[in-house]
């Protein structure tokens, strides 16, 4: 079992080596500038690497840079074993990363917080209290009702 630094290092490699790779070696129109390499983890025995990537894009986009990386896989998994020089190089496993929806879904949650604060300053505008500004008595001040209980 290799240690957690030796599987950081590995990782970078790997990210990098994938990233120049895609950006300049291979030449699949599916796999433009629009895909971008986010993460990479490797498994503690430094057999399998998962790759995040985003793809700037529609759907279809999604799933065209999907194909490409599968069919990349090969030629990608053979420039890390020649920039690592590892025993066993890892496989590679491509997986989309939802960081960009979770993002985008966390703004929209707190565009909606916004505009439900606005919508409470709105109504609180020019409202009045209930009873009186400081419903709480104070030391020192007396009420009349407690006052008039000897004359009966």
């Amino acid at each position: 079992m290799a240690d957690n630094a030796r599987a950081k290092r590995l990782a970078d490699l790997i990210r990098e080596v994938v990233a120049q790779k895609l950006q300049r070696g291979i030449k699949d129109p599916r796999l433009g500038s629009h895909v971008t390499i986010t993460d990479t983890r490797v498994t503690g025995d430094l057999r399998e690497a998962t790759v995040f990537y985003t793809v700037y894009g529609d759907e279809e986009e999604r799933q065209a840079a999907a194909a490409g990386l599968e069919s990349a896989k090969g030629i990608l998994r053979s420039e890390v074993g020649k920039a690592a020089g590892v025993k066993f190089t890892p496989t590679l496993a491509f997986v989309a990363d939802a960081l960009p929806d979770t993002a985008r879904n966390i703004e929209d949650l707190l565009d909606k917080a916004r505009a439900s604060d606005e919508a409470v300053r709105e109504t609180a505008t020019g409202a009045q209290y209930a009873g009186e500004a400081d419903p709480y008595r104070k030391p020192g001040s007396e009420d009349t009702d407690e006052t008039d209980d000897s004359t009966e």
